[in-house]
This record gives C-alpha cells, sequence and structure tokens, in this order.
C-alpha cells in the first residue's frame, strides 16, 4: 500500500493498493459526512465492479444510485453531461453528499465536471480503473467535456476529495487499455525521469505497478502543487498532448487518447531533433521504448490539418501554442511556437 498527499487547494490522498474496492465505504467515510452517493461510470467498468462498490458503500450507510453511460470518448459531451445533472437533482443528491467516478479518464472527467458544477460544487471521489486514469487523470483536479471543434474544450479545475487506486482492477484491463496506460507512463519517464525510462525499457509495466503508479502521481503532484491551474511548469505534462489531441479530433476519436499520446510524443520528438532541438539518440530510444509496449509511433494526418487542429485546442493562446519538446530522455523544456510557425513542427514530426 502506498499514499501520496496532494496539498492542492483541497488537500487529499491517493491511495494505491490492492483490496481498496472492498474498503472504499470506509475510506470515503474518513473524508466525506456523506450520506447518499451517485456512481458514475461506464456500461464495461460497472458491470465488473459496479456491485462490490454499492456493497461496500451501503456497509457504511452510504445509500447508491448509478448513473450509467455508454463506454468511449463519445460520452464525454455537454449531452450525457446534461442527462447527469438532470440524475443528480432527481435523486436529490446535495451538497453535502458524493459523486463517485468508478471507471477511467472519461468517467472521471466527465464526473468530476458534474460534481464541479452542480449546485455550485459537491463531493466527488476518484476510483480509477484504468491504467492510464490511475497515473494521470485521476490526479490534479482537471475536469472536461469535448466539443465538436476540440477535445477537453469545457471544464473546471475541481480537486477530489480522496482517490482511490485498487491495483486489481488493472488485472482485468483489456491490452489495447494496458497500453494506452502505458504512453502517458512513458510521457512522465520522458519528462523527469531517465531512471524511470530504463526500468519499463528493463521490466513491463504491469509487473511494477504500485512503484511506476505512485513515481507517475508523485511527479504530477509536484506540478499541481506548484501550478494547479496549469499556467506555468504543470505545462510540461503536456508532452506529447497537443499532437496527440489533434490526431484524437482529425480522427473523430477513434483513435484512443493513450495512442494518440504515444503518436504525439514521437512527433515531436522526431520535429525536434530535425530542428536542431533534441538529440537523435533519445528519438531513437523513444521509439523503441514505445514500439516495445505497442504503440503506435507514426500519425498519417496532413501536417496542415494538424496545425489547424493544435490551433484550436484550449493549450492555445492568440499569439500561438507551448510545445512541450524533449532535449534528452528525461529532459524537456516549453517552446513557445507563434501561430504561423505550428506548420513547420507538424511537417518536420510527421515526415517520414
Amino acid at each position: 500500500m502506498r499514499t501520496v498527499r496532494v496539498n492542492a487547494s483541497r488537500a487529499y490522498d491517493v491511495v494505491i493498493g490492492e483490496g481498496l474496492l472492498s474498503e472504499a465505504g470506509e475510506r470515503i467515510s474518513s473524508v466525506s459526512a456523506c450520506k447518499k452517493a451517485v456512481i458514475v461510470s461506464d456500461d464495461n467498468v460497472f458491470a465488473i465492479y459496479g456491485r462490490a462498490l454499492i456493497e461496500s458503500l451501503e456497509k457504511r450507510g452510504i445509500s447508491c444510485t448509478r448513473f450509467v453511460f455508454p463506454h468511449g470518448e463519445m460520452s464525454k459531451n455537454l449531452s450525457v453531461y446534461g442527462e447527469l445533472l438532470e440524475y443528480m437533482c432527481q435523486m436529490r443528491l446535495t451538497r453535502q453528499d458524493a459523486v463517485v467516478a468508478l471507471g477511467g479518464g472519461v468517467t472521471g472527467d466527465l464526473a468530476g465536471f458534474a460534481a464541479s458544477t452542480y449546485q455550485r460544487g459537491t463531493g466527488f471521489i476518484q476510483l480509477p480503473t484504468s491504467l492510464l486514469a490511475a497515473v494521470d487523470s485521476s490526479v490534479g483536479g482537471k475536469t472536461a467535456l469535448d466539443l465538436n471543434g476540440g477535445k477537453n474544450q469545457v471544464g473546471s479545475f475541481y480537486q477530489p476529495m480522496l482517490v482511490l487506486c485498487d491495483l486489481n482492477t488493472l488485472k482485468t484491463l483489456p491490452s489495447d487499455e494496458y497500453t494506452n496506460g502505458c504512453a502517458e507512463v512513458i510521457k512522465y519517464a520522458m519528462i523527469g525521469s531517465e531512471e524511470m525510462f530504463n526500468r519499463l525499457d528493463e521490466t513491463p509495466v504491469s509487473a511494477q505497478y504500485e512503484d511506476i503508479i505512485g513515481e507517475c502521481v508523485a511527479m504530477k503532484r509536484d506540478y499541481v502543487e506548484k501550478d494547479e491551474r496549469d499556467t506555468g511548469v504543470r505545462a510540461f505534462l503536456n508532452f506529447g498532448h497537443s499532437f496527440g489531441h489533434s490526431f484524437e479530433l482529425l480522427s473523430g476519436y477513434s483513435i484512443p487518447h493513450g495512442r494518440a499520446v504515444a503518436m504525439g510524443m514521437a512527433a515531436i520528438a522526431r520535429a525536434a531533433v530535425r530542428l536542431g532541438v533534441c538529440e537523435g539518440e533519445a528519438l531513437d530510444r523513444l521509439i523503441a521504448l514505445l514500439d516495445k509496449y505497442s504503440l503506435p509511433v507514426r500519425a498519417d494526418f496532413d501536417p496542415k490539418d494538424v496545425a489547424r487542429a493544435c490551433l484550436s485546442d484550449k493549450k492555445a493562446a492568440q499569439d500561438g501554442i507551448r510545445l512541450i519538446v524533449p532535449e534528452r530522455i528525461g529532459t524537456c523544456r516549453v517552446q513557445k511556437v507563434p501561430s504561423d510557425e505550428i506548420i513547420v513542427w507538424a511537417e518536420a514530426g510527421l515526415k517520414s
């Protein structure tokens, strides 16, 4: 069992270990006086873990209802969000009660944004069941919905009261979901730890879940505590995401987030080498590690389309965008790129 304390606008623990789902009621009761909870989950995850969570909460006197939505990024929209808010209101949820997100990144984003806006803020608990959510999206307080014009265009900063990462839930992950999460793990190694990068090359993530998740969460904790609202150093966590979000959007979200981030990391590293910013060896090693985890390293999109999509991303400003660019394994820098030069980076990253 490992616990990482996050001291943000709301302080909370991220607990990582086996068997936490059965302890959820007790642990939630220790941070919240809620007597009612709405469990938000997708149809795949709830079918596996919903009953166990309900039993754990009801043992502690917390009555439960559930809002189950179709799995996938396409459900992270204003329509499903509105349905969730209406459901919370029908269930007479109060500000003293809690929204419990059981699932991956889509679930956490949707449930978190609903919790942050319902009655101007109600209790919020994260129970990530995917590797990607465990290492990244469940921590840090970002919540979001997609619009037709871009990913994560609507959202809020809203820290959870508690994050419980039950490692047993990762044992049922489909191989694609596992590799999606590995992309985010590789991201953390690229921005801050060559030692972690080497371990990922030597030992599969699945053989070191507790240590790797703990290290990634601790790294994110450090960025969040310095820059909770993402106006400065927290931008480093976006390595691979500016291009990656563009690939997701251009594919109609048929490319999952983790695979898009892998493609984005490879593209920005390729561009950095060609534009004289990054060591060639770092690109070679990154490509080799992505390939080892069965992650894609090429993106088949028109660079002009990618550049336009980058400018619609929420990270863009009127005068351009901040790209997170690798210099070597474990070290990145912020590269401010004017709007009319993004095409240069896109072309350098996407050409063969």
